[in-house]
């Protein structure tokens, strides 16, 4: 199992509508791409911006290259979302899920 993970930053007074956006879906549609297995948006305040960071977790990293392109560690951010970033990650990072403990992942 593969965990994509990234990081965009937020003004405070931005925070909540940016987490607004993600809650639903953390991307539109990725609910129905092959191998996709769920995800994780965390929050943390660090003062005067907000950090979030989102893990999707994937079957495989077959199954993120054919959902993210050629290009797959390219970060997607759709457009609308953008505005309420104040610097983000470019690139995602991929992890191989080594082990877990007391979690269910599928």
């Amino acid at each position: 199992m593969i965990a994509r993970v990234w990081r965009g930053y937020a003004k405070p007074e931005d925070a909540d509508a940016y987490e607004s956006m993600l809650k639903p879906e953390l991307l539109p549609g990725i609910s129905k791409k092959k191998g996709y297995k769920g995800s994780y948006l965390l929050r943390r305040e660090l003062g005067s911006e907000v950090e979030f960071m989102t893990i999707l977790l994937w079957d495989s990293i077959d199954s993120v290259r054919a959902a993210a392109g050629p290009d797959y560690e390219t970060a997607i951010i759709p457009e609308d979302r953008r505005r309420y970033l104040s610097r983000y990650d470019t690139k995602a990072a991929h992890y191989e899920i080594a082990a877990t403990h007391g979690l269910y992942l599928g």
